[in-house]
């Protein structure tokens, strides 16, 4: 993996948020690229319950400033970033007061979603491509965890799809079995409509489900990752159905050399 740029969009990333399924992945897959020479950068958003004091997170002016529409509202965008002890690997932060300052991550107290979910979403993914695009760094990868960050394969795909630093990026998704029940607010179909994105590419979203959202991530990915041992059934049909490369789920000790060779057989090559 040596000096191929992996970009890591993530919805939770150890050591900022505790320690799933997803959380662990998102930490070690980066681990794994950057110790073989891979260059790194891993984006998640910046939620309220980070500790920025003691995690040392600081914004970056020159990347923040910009509104991003949202619905037809613009909500300013601001970029934070730190590094991971030990491991010379920058995260950067997505965040906006609005939909990222309340001291919680994708629930409230009583275990229920958060009413805005599917607006953070929006923003999450286009906060990402807008910062790499300042950036100016073309990912050969984009690796993608987490339900929050499924929007990203279809918003780079069909509202960025003339940005020419991503021609070459490969999407790859990770399936995990860390779910939610019942939809994301009823109005997302709208307010994905509302970027003039054709509204037959994420149709399924009519019924915003945790499934549906997978669905239209495996849509506009090259490849896929299975994160859990177990997935939900129609998902897996999903997969099998889709005809691309998929990673079966690796145990922690198998996963090293099997991702490896992934990425280099069936995604880069």
């Amino acid at each position: 993996m040596k000096d191929k740029r992996i970009l890591y969009v993530s919805s939770e990333v150890v050591p900022y948020l505790p320690e799933t399924e997803i959380s662990s992945m998102s930490f070690e897959a980066p681990r794994l690229v950057n110790q073989q020479g891979g260059q790194i950068r891993i984006f998640m958003p910046r939620y309220g319950n980070i500790n920025e004091r003691r995690h040392q997170l600081h914004e970056v002016i020159r990347l923040s400033g910009i509104n991003l529409v949202i619905n037809d509202l613009d909500m300013p965008l601001i970029i934070k970033v730190a590094s991971i002890p030990k491991e010379r690997i920058q995260v950067y932060f997505i965040d906006n007061d609005e939909y990222f300052k309340r001291k919680a991550t994708l629930t409230d107290e009583d275990g229920s979603l958060f009413s805005d979910n599917d607006e953070r979403a929006i923003f999450f993914a286009k906060g990402v491509i807008e910062t790499v695009k300042k950036l100016n760094w073309a990912p050969d990868v984009i690796h993608i965890h987490g339900w929050l960050a499924a929007l990203l394969p279809l918003y780079l795909k069909e509202y960025y799809n003339g940005e020419p630093l991503f021609n070459e990026s490969k999407i790859v998704t990770s399936i995990y079995n860390q779910s939610f029940e019942d939809t994301l607010n009823k109005d997302m179909f709208n307010k994905i409509k509302f970027d003039n994105i054709d509204e037959t590419a994420f149709k399924d979203l009519s019924e915003p489900s945790y499934t549906n959202l997978m669905k239209v991530a495996i849509d506009y990915s090259d490849a896929l990752t299975i994160g859990s041992e177990v997935i939900p059934e129609t998902l897996k049909t999903y997969l099998e159905a889709s005809s691309k490369p998929v990673l079966e789920y690796k145990s922690k000790d198998e996963f090293g050399d099997a991702y490896t060779n992934f990425l280099n057989t069936q995604v880069l090559s």
